[in-house]
C-alpha cells in the first residue's frame, strides 16, 4: 500500500441497515401502489374530470403548453445540467465525488428510459381513448397483458410524469454526504411527479394508477443504480490503487 494513502472502507453495518431499510421501503411502496390498483378507482377518478363527451381540459392552454411541454423541457434541461456536472460541478454536486455525480445523471436517464420501454411495450390505451369517456376502446386493465383494448395503446406507464420522478434517484447519491439536500431533492421530484402526473390525469391522458406506477418504478431504479454504485465504488477504489505506480523511495 502506498504510504499515507488510505484505504476504501469495507462497508459498514450502518451502510447494511441502509440498503434492508430502504429494501423495506422499496416493498411497501409496491404494496401501496397494488392497493391502489385493487381498489379500482382509475375509472371513477378519471370521471371527475371527463365524461362522455371527453375531458373538457384536454386542450387547456396551462396543461398543455406549461405543464406538458413545459414540464417536458425542464426535466430534459435539467437532465443535461446533471450530465455537464459530472465535469463541472456546481451547487450541492460539488459536495458529491465524480462517481456520485455520474450515479444522479444515469439513475435519471436510466429511470427515464424505464419507463419509455415499458411504454412502447404496453397495450394499454389512455382515458380518453376509452368508451366511457367519448373514445372507441373498452376499460382493460395494465395487469391484462396483451389484451388489445381497441385503442391506441402505449399509455402505461406515464411517460410525462417520469420527468419529475426520474429525480428521485439523485435522493440516493445525497443521502450519505448531503443528506439535508438529498430530502428536499426528494421532496422535489415527488411533488414533481405528482403535478406532472396530475395534470395529465385532467387532460384525460392518464389513470392515477398510471403515475404511481411511473414513481414506484422510477424509485426502483434509483435504488438499484444505488445499490449498483455501492457494490462498484470499493472494487474501482481498490483497481485504482493496484495500478499506482510505486512511489520512489526518499
Amino acid at each position: 500500500m502506498v504510504p499515507g494513502m488510505m484505504t476504501t472502507p469495507l462497508p459498514s453495518h450502518r451502510s447494511a441497515h441502509s440498503h434492508r431499510t430502504l429494501f423495506l421501503w422499496t416493498l411497501c411502496l409496491l404494496a401501496a401502489v397494488v392497493a391502489w390498483d385493487l381498489g379500482g378507482q382509475d375509472i371513477p377518478l378519471a370521471g371527475l374530470f371527463g365524461s362522455g363527451t371527453g375531458f373538457p381540459m384536454r386542450d387547456h392552454w396551462f396543461f398543455v403548453q406549461v405543464l406538458h411541454e413545459g414540464g417536458r423541457r425542464l426535466g430534459w434541461l435539467l437532465v443535461l445540467l446533471l450530465a455537464l456536472g459530472v465535469w463541472w460541478p456546481q451547487g450541492v454536486l460539488r459536495r458529491l465525488d465524480a462517481g456520485e455525480r455520474l450515479q444522479m445523471a444515469l439513475s435519471a436517464l436510466l429511470a427515464l428510459a424505464a419507463v419509455s420501454v415499458g411504454k412502447n411495450l404496453s397495450t394499454t390505451s389512455c382515458p380518453w381513448d376509452l368508451a366511457e369517456f367519448g373514445g372507441v376502446a373498452r376499460y382493460a386493465s395494465h395487469w391484462a397483458l396483451g389484451v388489445i383494448d381497441g385503442g391506441g395503446g402505449r399509455c402505461f406507464p406515464a411517460g410525462h410524469a417520469s420527468a419529475g420522478f426520474a429525480f428521485v434517484g439523485g435522493y440516493f447519491a445525497l443521502r450519505h454526504k448531503a443528506p439535508l439536500a438529498a430530502r428536499w431533492w426528494l421532496a422535489g421530484a415527488v411533488l414533481a411527479g405528482l403535478a406532472l402526473g396530475g395534470a395529465q390525469q385532467v387532460r384525460g391522458a392518464h389513470f392515477m394508477s398510471h403515475t404511481l406506477w411511473t414513481g414506484w418504478l422510477c424509485w426502483t431504479v434509483g435504488w438499484l443504480c444505488d445499490l449498483a454504485a455501492s457494490a462498484l465504488r470499493p472494487r474501482l477504489a481498490a483497481l485504482s490503487l493496484a495500478n499506482d505506480p510505486p512511489h520512489a523511495a526518499s
